[in-house]
């Protein structure tokens, strides 16, 4: 079994985000990238894939040489190979186009992505890539076995969760519960040297355009002050919560 895992490329959630320009671009300066988490659970699982049932795992990025050293730690978690497209990832749409482009020539079996990046939020890249390619697509995976050309998924639902069964080729929007934390893989000293060695090959682009442009950024509003009130004060409790907050 061919598997690709799709790496996006995040500032650590313990980042001080900043913009620049009129607060028209994000602020890299300073900011320390990691994988992204949801994309990190689907690498997990690949690599068990790989050690309970010979599957080749490769990672793939769309980004710039920057990026390598996120691909770089993928493969001493224990990926075979990487890929990086060599292009900016301006869009959802543009990044789908160029990761269907790989699985479409690369001939994978499963692809494994996060449901959603943590940077952006958008959700949008794994079902994008499914219907250019006319894969099986299943979102927000929280468990997955494959047997021979049929897998199994459980996808969270509003209440509970959906197990559901599809062919491969599939695709998946994966998240956390995929694997448990506690399997996350921390790349030891072996791993690291042997990532050296691994194959990175960077892929030029193919021609696409982007349908989306970040406009303006704008950081949330401060929070406003707390108000106390003493523990026998209930009227001045109820009467700011109506008055002031407004919230009953």
């Amino acid at each position: 079994m061919k598997i690709l895992v799709c790496i996006s490329h995040v500032p650590d959630t313990t980042s001080k985000i900043n913009f620049i320009n009129g607060d028209t671009e994000f602020d890299t300066n300073g900011v320390q990238y990691v994988i992204n988490p949801n994309d990190e659970f689907g690498l997990t699982r690949a690599i068990w894939f790989q050690e309970q049932q010979g599957a080749q795992v490769t990672v793939v990025n769309v980004g710039g040489p920057d990026t390598e050293p996120t691909l770089r730690k993928a493969l001493a978690i224990g990926a075979n190979e990487a890929i990086r497209v060599n292009a900016n990832p301006t869009d959802g749409f543009y990044v789908a186009q160029q990761l269907a482009e790989v699985v479409k020539t690369g001939g994978y079996d499963l692809v494994i992505a996060g449901k959603e990046s943590l940077d952006y939020n958008g959700g949008m890249v794994p079902g994008m890539m499914a219907a250019l390619l006319g894969h099986n697509f299943v979102n927000s995976c929280i468990e997955l076995k494959v047997e021979g050309n049929q897998a199994t998924a459980a996808r969270e639902i509003d209440g509970g969760k959906e197990t559901v069964t599809a062919a491969l080729p599939l695709i998946i929007g994966g998240q956390k519960g995929l694997v448990e934390e506690k399997d996350l893989r921390i790349p030891n000293m072996r791993g690291i040297m042997t990532a050296r060695t691994k194959t990175l090959t960077v892929l030029e682009p193919v021609a696409a355009g982007a349908e989306t442009k970040a406009v303006k950024f704008e950081k949330p509003a401060p929070k406003s002050a707390v108000k106390l009130f003493s523990a026998d004060d209930l009227d001045g409790l109820v009467n700011a919560l109506h008055n002031e907050a407004k919230v009953i």
